[in-house]
């Protein structure tokens, strides 16, 4: 009966998510998931944005005067860096499936690389949009 029962390891528990300290791994992992949430939200958005346009050629100024406003252009940059983000770390995990990049120092340096990428993409989206 005595190896039934387990003994409980006294280990430190950290409840705060502000003191802890994510690898840029995880961070690069999360970005991922985020982007595929914000690129979910922005079919919705880009949808209605083009039955507006499509609806009458009133409909297509009046889509063509809601992208010349800030806001929206700023909503655009937003799911074109989103995009371009999503599809550079769908590219890094689809060859961690293939066993590349599997490694800390690989996968330390991928995650880098991707968040690279994503920040000259997202400035030439910027270029794109205004």
């Amino acid at each position: 009966m005595s190896t039934l029962v387990k003994e409980k390891k006294s280990r430190p528990i950290n409840l705060d998510l502000q003191t802890i300290q994510f690898p840029i791994t995880a961070i690069a992992s999360i970005l991922h998931r985020v982007s595929g949430v914000i690129m979910f939200v922005a079919v919705g958005i880009l949808l209605w944005l083009l039955a507006i346009s499509l609806s009458s050629p009133a409909g297509f100024t009046q889509a063509a005067n809601l992208v010349d406003g800030f806001f929206v252009k700023f909503i655009l940059w937003g799911i074109l860096t989103a995009l371009s983000y999503h599809i550079a770390g769908g590219i890094r995990h689809l060859l961690m499936d293939m066993n590349y990049f599997e490694e800390l120092e690989s996968g330390t340096l991928s995650a880098k690389f991707v968040m690279g990428i994503a920040v000259v993409l997202s400035v030439l989206a910027g270029v794109l949009v205004w």
